[in-house]
């Protein structure tokens, strides 16, 4: 499989999760159809990188719940381990609650579909923002030691949903309330025009 899946449909997967109230489910990509998914891999559960990641994406629930976004994390770790680490206290390192399904990627299949396994057979930092019809609009990969940003995941959630109930494009930095481009030559012109009479002021 390309190792880009922007423009593509999402890979389907099955498999078990620990849920935010810590009961074990079986969930698959289809139960969000019609809903935004945003899912993010990461490597191992007790590792260091890792949990500050899963709790800065938990701890934005709402930011994400509000945008009409599934958040979704998944390793290649079993349920149980993810079960195990949810129930240490974050002074010690573990997770405590976290508000989105965790998925279990034991056969690692799910990584290898997302093009974000490696050899070693841990997955890369990779993270997808999948719109309502499936398709992967969004994707950063990241390396081991590079945790990433909630507001960035945000930004982009901002920016694709901007996109389509307007059709506007969205230059860079752009965050709600920016100015953004009409994407033909000619009307394009009153987004440079305007970033430039801001950039002389």
């Amino acid at each position: 499989m390309s190792c880009c899946l922007v423009q593509q449909s999402a890979p389907s997967f099955e498999a078990q999760a620990v849920m935010p109230d810590g009961s074990f489910k079986q969930v698959k990509l289809e139960d969000y159809k019609g809903q935004y998914v945003m899912l993010f891999f990461y490597p191992l559960d007790f590792t260091f990188v890792c949990p500050t990641e899963i709790i800065a994406f938990s701890d934005a629930i709402k930011e994400f719940e509000s945008r009409g976004v599934q958040l979704l994390s998944c390793s290649i770790d079993s349920h149980f381990t993810h079960l195990a680490w949810r129930e240490r206290s974050r002074d010690q390192g573990g997770l405590g609650d976290i508000q989105y399904p965790m998925l279990a990627d034991l056969n690692k299949k799910i990584a290898e579909d997302y093009g974000v396994l490696l050899p070693g057979g841990i997955a890369l930092r990779g993270l997808f923002l999948i719109d309502k019809e499936g398709v992967v609009r969004h994707m950063v990969i990241n390396d081991l030691p590079l945790g990433r940003s909630v507001d960035e995941a945000l930004r982009m959630i901002d920016a694709l949903q901007y996109f389509e109930e307007n059709g506007e494009v969205c230059p860079a930095n752009w965050k709600k309330g920016d100015l953004t481009i009409k994407p033909d030559p000619k009307n394009s012109r009153e987004y440079f025009e305007k970033a430039n009479m801001q950039t002389a002021g």
